[in-house]
């Protein structure tokens, strides 16, 4: 359910002096070797923008950011060199650090990954934070005269793709209006599909849009699903300029959509959909999307990390 974008731009490069050039321990294969200018994450603040905290814990962090927006399984100590624009030996020593505090783990001989324990980190950060959804969904439901609503959400085991974790439907049952557990299962956890995956797929790190590109089209999808690529990165350039997606008929016929992002810290977690039968909203009304982007808002401040005692 939903509109047409863009993938976003690639990271910008950097050619500044390395902030870690004064290192003195060599990774294996890296010494004596003439350093190229290094790409920095679009997340990544410049070294003069660096006004506190440790140089060597903000190094670290880097590090392991740079696993999450590289994409990928495993990836060696000059990939990550090159990507956060610190010295090799730099990153070696903190992978060969992380191995022993459980945060990174050697798959093969010069790659590495995070360790598991990274998304009990993530767990912990997420706990409690979708307290009281269900009466933000149900709030929408009323809002838009009976409109089906469902929260999803990023998936955390299944690569780039998206989980109904909430909905408020009244009374209705699903199988009756023609949802069957093939849709929720196989449609709809596509990103590629419906106003509530491309409005999460538009948010997404490059590499990640890349992949789900890659993906073919659910067979069950409806006959409004973007199956030309082109059409479908151009509908996520409108969906990051309006801030929703509008969805025709893409995941099951008969049925249109509205969706709006879940932003946790600048980080997309999940849409709001709502949902109602074509022949009720042939076309989704000013007042339905405005609805959905506050309900989406309302869950974006309750994920939104709290300012700290000392920043207050």
């Amino acid at each position: 359910m939903g509109q047409r974008t863009t993938a976003s731009g690639s990271p910008a490069s950097a050619t500044a002096p390395d902030p870690a050039s004064d290192a003195t321990a060599a990774a294996p294969g890296t010494a004596g070797q003439a350093k190229k200018p290094r790409q920095v994450p679009k997340s990544a603040p410049s070294a003069a923008s660096r006004t506190s905290g440790s140089g060597h814990a903000e190094r670290v962090f880097l590090v392991q950011t740079a696993f999450a927006e590289l994409g990928g399984s495993a990836h060696g100590p000059g990939e990550i060199a090159e990507f956060t624009g610190l010295d090799d030996s730099v990153v070696y020593r903190i992978l060969q650090s992380g191995i022993y505090q459980r945060i990174f783990e050697r798959v093969d001989r010069g790659l590495y990954r995070l360790r598991t324990s990274a998304a009990q980190l993530a767990f912990t950060a997420l706990d409690h934070r979708l307290d009281g959804a269900q009466t933000v969904l149900r709030d929408l439901r009323e809002a838009t005269d009976g409109g089906l609503v469902f929260l999803y959400m990023v998936a955390p085991f299944s690569g780039a793709q998206r989980q109904c974790v909430d909905m408020a439907v009244g009374d209705s049952d699903l199988a009756e209006l023609g949802m069957t557990p093939r849709d929720v299962l196989s449609v709809t956890r596509s990103l590629r599909t419906g106003a509530s995956g491309r409005t999460i797929l538009a948010y997404l790190p490059e590499v990640l849009q890349q992949r789900v590109l890659a993906e073919p089209v659910p067979d069950q999808a409806g006959p409004g699903v973007y199956r030309d690529n082109g059409a479908l990165v151009a509908s996520l350039a409108e969906v990051r300029d309006l801030g929703h997606a509008l969805g025709y008929e893409e995941c099951m016929a008969g049925w249109n959509s509205c969706a709006a992002p879940i932003m946790w810290d600048g980080s997309i977690m999940g849409a709001v959909l709502l949902l109602k039968l074509k022949s009720v909203m042939p076309v989704a009304p000013d007042g339905v999307i405005e609805a959905t982007k506050e309900a989406a808002a309302v869950l974006s401040r309750h994920g939104a990390a709290r300012p700290s005692a000392d920043q207050a």
